[in-house]
């Protein structure tokens, strides 16, 4: 599987009312951003460390709604070798839930010629719903390899044997779905997980290394190849944390970590002006940042033709 080559293929897409994936190349690596929709949230829980007001103001300033934001929801398919990995699963199809603008990842990854059964492995950045909800619908575990791999970090497994929600501010109802969502996935691929400590190289050039901050094992993924590198930051990075880094997002569960996370990476990424992709920004989803006195500023990269 060349995903070059299915990138480029005449056959018409499935399901597809928008356009919903992009390619890119990292040296000898294909990278493909897959967009699994949009999510809507309350725009409240964007930042919750600062007065309602002021976050109204700036969602003024971004041409937002002051009711509900509309989350990107974005994952990344990278060909390494002879490897096909899936960062991320997306939210998944859960017809209680009535989204009707996410979870169609594997229609969305068939529209592209990549057949669940092609996947060698697939990293977690974390295990929120949004994440591995597209291995838990309904019939895709039995369309996966019987050899996947599926690669979690260490922490991650043991925080959500017992989650602590007390620092988060989710709306009403997601703790549970939440921790109903991990007990599933652990269920049906607790024998396919594989975990790392602190760093762990998935196939050449493509390696896993946890952060902790939004999930005590919340982890980046790193591609590099032929002097080029990409990060898939997860959620590592919102779209208010480029000029508000210190604002606490609802869904971080160590909300001050979350921020050292975010500003140490806005800062690398500055100071090496590698591009990224993370799972809540527009599509396609890819940045550059530049300092911008004491904050950041997002520098949309270039759409390459």
């Amino acid at each position: 599987m060349i995903l070059d080559t299915v990138l480029h293929s005449e056959k018409p897409g499935l399901d597809e009312p928008t356009p919903s994936r992009y390619a890119l190349q990292v040296g000898d690596i294909d990278v493909l951003i897959i967009s699994d929709g949009v999510l809507p949230i309350p725009a409240h829980v964007l930042a919750h460390n600062v007065e309602p007001e002021i976050l109204e103001a700036w969602l003024d300033e971004q041409f937002l709604p002051h009711d509900i934001a509309e989350w990107p929801l974005n994952v990344i398919v990278v060909r390494s070798g002879d490897r096909i990995i899936l960062v991320d699963a997306g939210l998944g199809f859960d017809p209680d839930l009535r989204l009707s603008k996410a979870g169609r990842l594997a229609q969305r990854l068939e529209a592209a010629g990549i057949a669940l059964g092609s996947v060698t492995d697939v990293v977690l950045t974390h295990m929120h719903m949004d994440h591995i909800g597209g291995l838990i619908t309904e019939g895709t575990r039995e369309r996966m390899r019987p050899d996947l791999r599926v690669h979690v970090a260490a922490a991650e497994v043991a925080f959500w044997e017992d989650p602590d929600f007390s620092q988060t501010a989710m709306p009403p109802g997601f703790p549970d779905a939440l921790r109903a969502a991990a007990k599933r996935f652990m269920s049906q691929y607790g024998d396919r997980v594989r975990t790392f400590e602190e760093e762990h190289e998935v196939a050449p050039g493509v390696i896993a290394q946890r952060t902790g901050g939004h999930t005590p094992g919340h982890c980046v993924v790193r591609v590099a190849s032929g002097g080029e590198r990409l990060t898939f930051v997860g959620d590592a990075i919102f779209q208010v944390g480029f000029d508000r880094p210190g604002w606490f997002n609802g869904f971080e569960h160590d909300p001050e970590e979350s921020a050292r996370v975010r500003v140490d990476l806005l800062r690398e990424f500055a100071a090496t002006r590698e591009a990224f992709v993370a799972t809540h920004l527009p599509f396609p989803s890819i940045y550059h940042v530049a300092v911008a006195g004491d904050a950041f500023r997002a520098v949309p990269a270039v759409w390459d033709y």
